[in-house]
């Protein structure tokens, strides 16, 4: 992993506004940006347009890498379900306008069935083929999150999902957390599921065991927690990953600082991580 490749998704810390965020962002280091929409979305409603969030971004900077909002509804009914599909699409929009040529990616996670079953993931395929077909053209990748949800549950069939997919724009979401708190193992990390992997999350996790671990409220900093980082990382590095490496944290401790603060705890943990360092 190189500093270059550093990112902090905007729910790891609270601001007031976007301006905020993006500056503490910038002033700790990082040019790159995930945004969780909503917050996006409320500077927008406050008048202010998609251009001036370029130009934001731009003055200090940063670079849009893509967002998250909602999972992707593949069990509900058909109302619900085509308002979601609705949401997805308007929100890649969103993120192709402010990417450009570099291009995004939207996280999703999904919903399941009454009881999960292997006969269950190709729904879950279907919906993300048909999102991928609506987005067509767009510069945007949809990362499938493993564990945001009760049925895609392992980096495994997180895979099995992507591959019934087949769409070259649909990918996995590798989380450290979720990965510590599912069945998924260091060895399911081979070169094959590697190429699927989309986009990559980082955090570290409080020293419990796994199914007894709150995936979200148990992230701590990289190097604070029990998780061999170094070794996951390096196993994505090995396996050909050359895309962002986000931080996304759901820490009451950091959330109750200052966003600067919290921005530099951020990449200051996890410049050890990085080659040259």
């Amino acid at each position: 992993m190189r500093a270059d490749q550093l990112a902090i998704n905007s729910i790891t810390t609270r601001q007031a506004s976007l301006e905020e965020a993006v500056r503490a962002y910038a002033g700790a280091g990082f040019t790159q940006v995930e945004v969780h929409l909503p917050l996006l979305k409320a500077w927008l409603a406050a008048g202010n347009s998609v251009d001036a969030a370029r130009d934001l971004l731009l003055a200090h900077g940063l670079r849009l890498i893509g967002g998250f909002e909602a999972g992707l509804e593949c069990f509900s009914d058909a109302g619900r379900m085509q308002a979601n599909l609705d949401l997805q699409v308007a929100n890649m929009r969103l993120i192709d306008a402010l990417v450009g040529d570099s291009g995004g990616t939207l996280v999703v996670g999904t919903d399941g069935p009454a009881t999960p079953s292997l006969e269950a993931l190709p729904v879950v395929a279907a919906r993300l083929q048909e999102l991928a077909d609506a987005t067509e053209g767009l510069n945007v990748a949809i990362a499938l999150e493993f564990n945001w949800g009760p049925l895609v549950k392992s980096i495994a069939s997180a895979r099995r999902v992507c591959e019934l997919a087949d769409r070259e724009r649909v990918g996995i979401l590798f989380d450290p957390a979720h990965y510590h708190c599912t069945v998924s193992k260091f060895e399911d990390l081979t070169p094959e599921t590697v190429d699927w992997i989309a986009h990559v999350h980082l955090n570290d996790m409080a020293d419990k065991p796994g199914e007894l671990s709150d995936c979200n409220a148990d992230r701590v900093l990289p190097g604070q927690g029990c998780l061999d980082l170094a070794a996951l990382i390096g196993r994505l590095d090995e396996g050909g990953y050359t895309g962002s490496y986000s931080i996304e944290l759901f820490n009451e401790e950091l959330w109750q600082q200052p966003a600067a603060e919290a921005a530099s705890r951020c990449y200051q943990s996890l410049l050890p991580y990085c080659s040259g360092a």
